[in-house]
């Protein structure tokens, strides 16, 4: 008889349960399976309440789920914790709104990115929320490694794991480098930064120079796309 964990069965074969609307108290269903959901009454999104689940920690975790399933859950569970890091991004800018703004910014554009180009969103959307949380005096390499060092410590304290967080570090120490990592969720991010920045630099330029530039700039083919829609 072949083992099925228990554990991942809620993944693989989902039930509907109930949570309650945090806007409007009503009673909504949300499946086993699922971290958001939307309200039919208030039309709000509903987060469950972080679980930790043995997809977090299991070896065999993605094998025993499958690589979709398992990908679902990383991806839904990033929108589950992405208001606790936008939470402690403000905590930590105080009142530097445009910091805080552009952190946004860039994690909208990221989760674009994502919908089209294969990337892992528990990798991307932690980045793109993290990587200027640098914020001290000196060079910009300074800066973002005192931002590594920073997203290092806030992660440990909401339980990501260590594989997971010296990937992010990295992507978040060497963002302003685009040729020094050559992996797809560095190549998202950087795209996704240099979509909010780029009109600091073609403003004034004509659309010829313009789509010179976003050829030399973006990495991905969806930011691309993305560039040329909104700056030409």
């Amino acid at each position: 008889m072949i083992f099925q964990c228990p554990g991942a069965k809620r993944f693989k074969q989902p039930q509907p349960e109930s949570i309650r609307c945090e806007t409007c108290g009503r009673e909504i269903e949300i499946w086993s399976d699922e971290v958001t959901t939307k309200c039919p009454g208030c039309k709000q999104a509903v987060t469950r309440k972080s679980q930790e689940s043995c997809l977090d920690w299991c070896r065999y975790a993605k094998e025993c789920a499958g690589d979709e399933v398992y990908r679902r859950y990383l991806r839904d569970k990033t929108v589950s914790i992405r208001q606790k890091l936008m939470g402690a991004l403000e905590k930590h800018f105080g009142g530097d709104q445009k910091k805080i703004d552009h952190a946004r910014d860039v994690a909208q554009y990221a989760e674009e990115i994502l919908r089209n180009e294969p990337g892992d969103w528990h990798i991307v959307i932690p980045a793109s929320i993290l990587h200027d949380l640098g914020n001290i005096a000196g060079g910009q390499r300074g800066r973002d490694a005192a931002g590594a060092e920073q997203a290092r410590r806030l992660m440990l304290t909401l339980g990501f794991q260590k594989q997971d967080i010296d990937e992010i570090c990295s992507i978040i120490e060497h963002h302003h480098s685009p040729d020094a990592l050559d992996t797809r969720n560095f190549k998202i991010l950087c795209d996704a930064d240099s979509l909010v920045n780029f009109k600091d630099h073609g403003a004034r330029q004509d659309a010829r120079k313009i789509s010179e530039a976003i050829e030399r700039t973006f990495l991905t083919k969806t930011a691309k796309e993305l560039a040329r829609k909104k700056y030409l």
